[in-house]
């Protein structure tokens, strides 16, 4: 231990004995602290701020509706057989009209990935995940999704996913 100080000179010792005495790693810390304090902040205060959503984010489940309000779903089943998850349950009838119509269409939300294949599937673009992030819930039961809920979730988003899909299109 003798040997490697004294190889090391006289100005590194006196270097060493002077950094400790004069607490420099303190100082250096309190500079980059002070630095870093009156700069402009680059987080988000959440709830108050919301950050930009990227065009290919996946959130809550919507099932929308043609435009004269009749349900896109043609009970093809397709969701529900490509799900990785098995999180859709469907049952579908048969119309006079000789059409298929759901007569359930339940999402277990608790098993959703958020894969997006059930949205890829769909051959009417009845099944979709819009922009809503916000989906906590106090209990489990709530992240049960029936067609009821679906539907209304389409209601409430369609104006910024029909405006999704005509983006998709345009480019």
């Amino acid at each position: 231990m003798a040997e490697t100080s004294k190889k090391r000179g006289f100005f590194w010792r006196l270097r060493k004995r002077l950094s400790a005495f004069l607490l420099y790693d303190v100082i250096a810390g309190l500079y980059k602290t002070l630095k870093y304090f009156f700069r402009p902040s680059v987080t988000l205060a959440y709830p108050y701020e919301k950050g930009p959503i990227s065009k290919r984010f996946r959130g809550e489940h919507a099932l929308r509706r043609y435009p004269n309000g009749e349900e896109r779903c043609i009970a093809c089943k397709l969701c529900e057989v490509i799900c990785p998850a098995q999180a859709i349950t469907i049952e579908a009838e048969t119309r006079a009209d000789g059409s298929r119509r759901t007569v359930r269409y339940n999402i277990d939300m608790t098993k959703c990935i958020y894969c997006g294949l059930c949205q890829e599937a769909c051959p009417v673009d009845a099944i979709v995940e819009g922009p809503n992030f916000e989906y906590a819930t106090y209990t489990r039961e709530e992240l049960y999704y029936t067609k009821e809920k679906l539907l209304d979730n389409g209601d409430r988003w369609e104006q910024e996913l029909a405006r999704r899909f005509q983006k998709d299109a345009n480019s």
